[in-house]
């Protein structure tokens, strides 16, 4: 029993090496204890506090709302509409703006002609072109997915900028003097090393995106989960709220492990 108690003890000092590791079973672990100690708080909010359900419903009344609105309202409608416009933006912005990132992170004319401009434009707020789109576009769906590319697009290209600069010089160095021309030197050193963190980068930028498009359904839309939730605010049904809030956190957390998944899939070399 005290060895095993002490090597316990060591395996968890480990942990806490800066940039350690620790096994998969611990790391689900870990992260169940994690939703499971905010649900605990909900619950003692709820039931022990008795915080006014006006305010703050109660776990169960949640529950059985997003039963409801699952099986027989049209939530599910909502949903599809707000993953199929955050998901065509997203992928309109990446497809551009990646190959735009790479370049003003490889060949410094780039940099000097491109990143100062989107630059500016990283500061401008997606929100604030909602109602010039809603002149311009109209209340379609292109309206929509426009602010998405508008929120994304020059966050992705600095961001994939940054990731190719953060490939070290030295390897690159070391590839010219064994005879690996410049044009090569992108495709067999440069993207291979920055494009795992590029998946990263494209799973930090994705997150920002539903923010965007939240916002947009709330001020021009007729069906989303922002749409869903502005309807149910002016209602004062925050159970619907509390629904809506956490469809969007899981559908966000699925969507981070399908980007982690892909990153290992593809880039297994990264691992190591």
């Amino acid at each position: 029993m005290k060895e095993m108690k002490m090597g316990f003890l060591k395996r968890l000092s480990d942990s806490f090496t800066p940039k350690g590791a620790i096994s998969k079973t611990a790391y689900v672990t870990l992260s169940a204890v994690a939703f499971l100690l905010i649900f605990l708080l909900w619950g003692i909010a709820s039931y022990i506090i008795k915080v006014d359900q006006m305010f703050l419903p109660t776990p169960v009344k949640t529950v059985t709302t997003a039963f409801t609105m699952f099986t027989k309202g049209k939530f599910l409608l909502d949903i599809q509409m707000s993953v199929q416009r955050v998901l065509i933006g997203f992928l309109i912005s990446s497809a551009v703006g990646i190959p735009l990132g790479i370049l003003i992170g490889t060949y410094a004319p780039c940099s000097a002609f491109l990143e100062p401009m989107f630059s500016f434009v990283r500061y401008l707020p997606a929100s604030a072109f909602i109602q010039l789109f809603i002149l311009w576009i109209g209340i379609g769906e292109e309206a929509k997915v426009a602010i998405i590319i508008v929120g994304s697009f020059a966050q992705i290209i600095l961001m994939v900028a940054n990731n190719v600069r953060n490939v070290s010089g030295e390897l690159i160095e070391v590839s010219y003097t064994l005879g690996v021309s410049k044009l090569e030197v992108l495709w067999k050193i440069i993207l291979p090393k920055c494009l795992p963190d590029v998946i990263d980068t494209l799973r930090v930028v994705l997150g920002w995106a539903w923010t965007y498009i939240i916002v947009a359904e709330m001020v021009g839309a007729s069906k989303g989960i922002g749409f869903m939730i502005s309807q149910a605010g002016r209602q004062f049904w925050v159970d619907k709220i509390f629904v809506g809030i956490i469809t969007i956190g899981f559908i966000g957390l699925f969507l981070d492990m399908l980007g982690l998944y892909l990153k290992r899939l593809l880039f297994p070399w990264n691992e190591s």
